[in-house]
C-alpha cells in the first residue's frame, strides 16, 4: 500500500495522520505526528465471542523510552517492563474516548495498541495517540460510530479574564490554571477528563464549549482520510430479544415486584438472592429457554423501571430526588498511630483515607520517556473485593485502582502547599471499606479530611460529587450523589471536585453518544451546589487544619547552605555528616542545591542537629565570642573548637595575663573554655585569646 498522508493546523501547530508506512497487517493502523512526537496505532479485531455478556475491548499504551532516547535506569534490568501508572491513565483515556461508539451488542475482541515512537518534550503523545486511534477505527472495516477529534486546553488568566490556549506545550502547561482533555464527535461530547487550579464553573464550560469546536477540525480530519483509504465497513445488527417473551415474562414478575427488586438492588441487600430465585422461577415457568436470556430480559425490565421512574415520577431507585445527597457520616482521626486519618461515609459508600508524612528524601522518582522527575503529594486508591461483598483477586492495582487514585490526587494536588512552606513528602491512602457509586469522589472527601487531621496546612478543603443523568427523546434528568445502580443503568457519570472558590479536577464517562454542551452546563452548576452541600458538613466535622503534626510524625527543617559550603557540611568521605547523624540521631539528606532537610520524630534531635548545620557554615567574626572545647595542645598554644568542623589557635601569650611556659599548665584535652576571636587571617586561620578585659587587643 502506498503512504498517504493528511493534515491540518491543530493549536497553531501541524497534525499529520499517515497510513501505508507502518503495520501493515493490522486491520488499522496510522501513524499520527504533532510537532516531533509521533505515536503508532493499531486496531486488530477478531471473530465474535459469544460466551461473553460483555464488550471485549482492550486498549494498551506503549511507552518506550527509546522515544525520549533514553535507556532504563536500572543497572540489572534494562528491558520495560510493566506499564507505568501514566501510561495506564493514557490507556484509560483511550478506552472512553472511543467504546461508547461500538454498536451496542458488538462482542467482537477489539484490541487497540498505540506504540509512542518519539516525544520532542513539549507536545505529549496522549492527545496523537486518541486522533490516532479515531482515525485507525474509522478506516477500518470495524463497525464504529465515529470518528471522535481529541484536544487538550489550557487557560492563561491575563488582564482580568485569561486566554484559552488549543493544545498547549509542556511549558505553557506550568502557567496554565487548566488541563483540560476532550474527546468529541461532531454533536456530542463522549469523553473529558481534567484538572483546574480552582477555575470558576463558567470558565471551565467556556473551556468545553472552545474545545468541542476546536475539536471539529480533527474530525474534518479523520474524515478526509478515511474518504481515501477507509475500507466498507461490516454489517452488524444487534440481537434483540424477543418481544413476545419480555412482555410475557414482564407481566409474570409484575409491575409492583419489579419495583421491590429495585429498591433492594439499590440498597444492595440480599439481591443476589433475590434475582437467583427469580431466575430459577422464570426457568422454571420456560424451560426452553437459556437462563442467559431469561438475565438477559430481567436486566432489561430492571433498566427500564428505574429510567422509568426516573424520568416519569422523579423518583430514584432508593427514593431521593434528583439533586438529593445521601446520609453523610464523618470521622476524624479513628487511626491511633497513623499521622493521619478520616472515614467518610455516604450511604452505603464508604471510605478511610490515611495520611502519612516522610522526609523530602521519600519522594517518588518517575522515569519516563522525558527523563526523571519527583512526586512529593502521592495518592493510592485500593478497592479490594469485600468492600461489594464479592470475592475477588487481590494483588496489584487494577486500571481502575489506578485511575480513581489519580483522580483524587490531582483533585488535592492544587491546594497541597508549597515545599517551601511545608517541606515533607505527603503520600495518602484511600481504602475502601464499602462500595455503591462514587468511590473516587469519597476518597476525595476522605482526603480532604485525612490530610487536615495530619496538619498539613492545605489551601482549601476540596469536596467532591459524581453526577449522573437519564434521558429520553423528550426529557433529562441530571442526578446528584448516582449509586452504583444508576451508574449502570444510567446515561453519564460526571465526577467534579473542587473547593469553594471553583473546580479542581473533572472526569466524565458516557454511555450515550447526546450529551451536549448545554447539558454539561447544567451538570456543573448542580454539582456546585451538591459540593457546597458536602463540603458543609465535612466542615462541621474538622474547620481547618491542626496546628501541629502528629507526635508520631517526623519533625523536618529544611536549612539553606550556599552551594560552595557543601562540602563543609559533609565533611571528607561524609565523615562530618556521619557524625552529626551519630550523634543527634537525626536523619539527614543534602540536595544538590544546598538544601539541607533534617528531620527526627523528636523536636529536641532536629533542633540540635539544625544547630550544628547552621554552625559549619557560619562565618565567625572578629570580636565574636564563644565558649570552646580544647581539642589539641601544643608547646605553643591550644586549639579551641568554636564551632564544629571549626578550630581556632590560643597562642601561648594569650592565654593568661600572666606569663606561660606550658598550655598544659593552663588547659586540658576536652575542657571548655571562653574565648575571643582576635583575627582571621587569608587563608582563614582564627586566632583566638582568652585574656579578657582589653577588648581592642589584636
Amino acid at each position: 500500500m502506498k503512504i498517504i498522508s493528511k493534515s491540518a493546523e491543530i493549536g497553531g501547530k501541524t497534525l499529520t495522520l499517515e497510513v501505508g508506512r507502518l503495520a501493515g497487517q493490522a486491520t488499522g493502523a496510522v501513524v499520527a505526528r504533532y510537532g516531533d512526537t509521533m505515536v503508532l496505532a493499531t486496531v486488530v479485531a477478531s471473530k465474535e465471542r459469544e460466551d461473553l455478556d460483555y464488550f471485549p475491548l482492550q486498549v494498551e499504551y506503549v511507552e518506550r523510552l527509546y522515544a525520549g532516547g533514553r535507556i532504563k535506569g536500572s543497572r540489572w534490568v534494562k528491558r520495560e517492563g510493566r506499564p507505568t501508572d501514566e501510561a495506564t491513565l493514557k490507556a484509560r483515556l483511550i478506552d472512553r474516548s472511543i467504546r461508547p461508539l461500538f454498536p451496542e451488542g458488538y462482542k467482537n475482541e477489539v484490541q487497540v495498541i498505540v506504540t509512542v515512537l518519539s516525544v520532542d518534550m513539549e507536545n505529549d503523545a496522549d492527545i496523537p495517540a486518541i486522533c490516532a486511534v479515531s482515525a485507525a477505527l474509522s478506516i477500518s472495516e470495524i463497525p464504529w460510530q465515529g470518528p471522535v477529534g481529541a484536544l487538550r486546553l489550557g487557560f492563561v488568566p491575563k488582564n482580568g479574564e485569561g486566554t484559552f490556549v488549543v493544545n498547549p506545550s509542556s511549558q505553557d502547561l506550568t502557567y496554565s490554571q487548566l488541563d483540560l482533555i476532550i474527546s468529541a464527535t461532531s454533536k456530542a461530547i463522549i469523553m473529558l477528563e481534567g484538572g483546574a487550579k480552582e477555575l470558576p464553573e463558567k470558565t471551565v464550560f467556556q473551556g468545553i464549549e472552545k474545545a468541542q469546536k476546536e475539536a471539529q477540525k480533527v474530525i474534518a480530519l479523520v474524515e478526509s482520510l478515511t474518504k481515501e483509504v477507509g475500507k466498507k465497513k461490516q454489517s452488524f445488527e444487534s440481537k434483540t430479544l424477543d418481544a413476545v417473551l419480555v412482555k410475557k415474562i414482564e407481566k409474570e414478575i409484575g409491575q409492583k415486584e419489579l419495583e421491590e427488586m429495585v429498591e433492594k438492588m439499590a440498597a444492595k441487600e440480599g439481591k443476589d438472592a433475590m434475582l437467583e430465585e427469580i431466575y430459577k422461577a422464570l426457568q422454571e415457568k420456560y424451560p426452553e429457554e437459556k437462563k442467559e436470556t431469561i438475565v438477559k430480559i430481567v436486566d432489561k425490565l430492571i433498566k427500564k423501571t428505574i429510567r422509568t421512574n426516573i424520568l416519569e415520577k422523579g423518583k430514584r431507585p432508593d427514593g431521593r430526588r434528583s439533586t438529593d445527597i445521601r446520609p453523610i457520616e464523618i470521622e476524624v482521626g479513628i487511626l491511633p498511630r497513623t499521622h493521619g486519618s478520616a472515614m467518610f461515609k455516604r450511604g452505603n459508600t464508604q471510605a478511610l483515607t490515611v495520611t502519612t508524612l516522610g522526609s523530602p528524601s521519600l519522594e517518588q522518582l518517575i522515569e519516563n520517556m522525558e527523563g526523571e522527575e519527583t512526586k512529593r503529594y502521592i495518592h493510592y486508591y485500593y478497592m479490594p473485593p469485600f468492600s461489594v461483598g464479592e470475592i475477588g483477586r487481590v494483588g496489584s492495582p487494577s486500571r481502575r485502582e489506578v485511575g480513581h487514585g489519580a483522580l483524587a490526587e490531582r483533585a488535592l494536588e492544587v491546594v497541597i502547599p508549597v515545599k517551601e512552606n511545608f517541606p515533607y513528602t505527603i503520600q495518602v491512602v484511600s481504602e475502601i471499606m464499602s462500595s455503591n457509586g462514587s468511590t473516587s469522589m469519597a476518597s476525595v472527601c476522605g482526603s480532604t479530611l485525612s490530610l487536615m487531621d495530619a496538619g498539613v496546612p492545605i489551601k482549601a478543603p476540596v469536596s467532591g460529587i459524581a453526577m449522573g443523568m437519564v434521558s429520553d427523546d423528550k426529557k433529562q434528568v441530571i442526578l446528584s450523589d448516582i449509586i452504583g445502580l444508576e451508574d449502570f443503568n444510567g446515561d453519564m457519570d460526571f465526577k467534579v471536585a473542587g473547593t469553594k472558590n471553583g473546580i479542581t479536577a473533572m472526569q466524565m464517562d458516557v454511555k450515550t453518544i447526546n450529551l451536549t454542551p448545554p447539558t454539561i452546563e447544567k451538570i456543573l452548576a448542580q454539582a456546585k451546589e451538591s459540593r457546597a452541600f458536602i463540603l458543609d458538613k465535612m466542615l462541621k466535622v474538622l474547620s481547618v487544619s491542626r496546628s501541629q503534626v502528629s507526635k508520631f510524625a517526623p519533625k523536618i527543617e529544611v536549612v539553606h547552605v550556599p552551594v560552595e559550603k557543601i562540602g563543609e557540611v559533609i565533611g571528607p568521605g561524609g565523615k562530618i555528616i556521619r557524625k552529626i547523624i551519630s550523634e543527634t540521631g537525626a536523619a539527614i539528606d543534602v540536595e544538590d542545591d544546598g538544601s539541607v532537610n533534617i528531620s527526627s520524630p523528636d523536636q529536641e534531635v532536629v533542633n540540635r542537629a539544625v544547630e550544628w548545620v547552621k554552625n559549619l557554615v557560619r562565618e565567625v567574626k572578629v570580636g565574636e565570642v564563644f565558649e570552646g572545647i580544647v581539642k589539641r595542645i601544643q608547646p605553643f598554644g591550644a586549639f579551641v573548637e568554636v564551632l564544629p568542623g571549626k578550630d581556632g589557635l590560643v597562642h601561648v601569650s594569650r592565654m593568661s595575663k600572666d606569663f606561660v611556659k606550658d598550655p598544659s599548665d593552663v588547659v586540658t584535652l576536652g575542657q571548655k573554655v571562653k574565648v575571643r576571636v582576635t583575627e582571621i587571617d587569608d587563608q582563614g586561620r582564627i586566632a583566638l585569646s582568652m585574656v579578657f578585659g582589653d577588648e581592642n587587643e589584636s
